[in-house]
């Protein structure tokens, strides 16, 4: 994880996590250059610190964080790599989510220094496990293809909240002029996750069958150009389903 510092009298301060527990600092002068490394780090590319004269941070002496009982331990963990695959939490999201999931009024089983100690291994983790992934992953075809839609006027959302309900409620405060819309929301994230595809919702903001029916084929043919297969009849009452879908998500950060 990379971060850039405030901005210096001479330059630029950025810093980076190195596993666990290593942090490392540099000092720069050239903001295109920070904007590099921080564009590199976030992609995860090979070889992206080389040429900053990087130097241990200190953070001084750090409070024990004891280790969490086996069973609050297996819990958290359960949800944690779960959000986790499904890849679009930040670490700051996964250590409250960590903190609070067992919490029961003034009962907090999970302190907020080991729910982050958690999610950094966790984190490492997973990171290590996507290095071997190679190329283009299935949630990055479905990416450039929500993006594709977004520039012809279809809204086109990712993990867009926690369900089918919330989402339809929610998703005309994100027109902004489009003529139609798609998403999927988080339930449906997990249930990719395991390996059963992905229910894609769509409509048009005027609610008219035509339009919709227009849309849902506008969504096929995106998703089609960016290599991903898709199930649907036509009928604008029946979800998208986006199969067969390994899904990888790669984290940044």
């Amino acid at each position: 994880m990379a971060r850039g510092g405030g901005h210096l009298r001479r330059g630029y301060r950025l810093e980076h996590r190195c596993g666990e527990e290593e942090f490392f600092g540099t000092d720069l002068a050239d903001p295109g250059r920070v904007a590099d490394l921080l564009t590199g780090c976030a992609r995860q590319a090979d070889g992206w610190d080389a040429g900053a004269q990087w130097e241990p941070v200190d953070l001084g002496p750090r409070a024990e964080v004891p280790e969490l009982p086996g069973e609050v331990r297996e819990k958290v963990e359960e949800v944690v790599r779960l959000r986790l695959r499904c890849g679009y939490d930040s670490r700051k999201a996964l250590a409250e989510i960590a903190e609070d999931y067992l919490a029961d009024g003034d009962e907090r089983p999970v302190s907020r220094a080991q729910a982050v100690r958690l999610v950094d291994r966790l984190w490492t983790e997973r990171l290590a496990e996507q290095d071997g992934w190679e190329g283009v992953t299935d949630p990055e075809r479905l990416s450039l293809a929500f993006g594709a839609l977004e520039e012809t006027g279809i809204t086109a959302r990712e993990n867009f909240t926690c369900c089918h309900g919330c989402g339809m409620a929610e998703i005309g405060a994100e027109r902004d002029g489009a003529r139609g819309f798609v998403f999927f929301h988080r339930q449906v994230t997990e249930h990719a996750t395991g390996g059963h595809g992905l229910s894609l919702h769509y409509g048009g903001f005027d609610a008219s069958e035509e339009t919709t029916t227009a849309v849902g084929h506008e969504v096929v043919a995106a998703l089609g150009a960016a290599g991903l297969s898709t199930v649907w009849d036509g009928d604008p009452g029946k979800a998208i389903e986006v199969a067969p879908l390994t899904w990888r998500k790669r984290l940044v950060g």
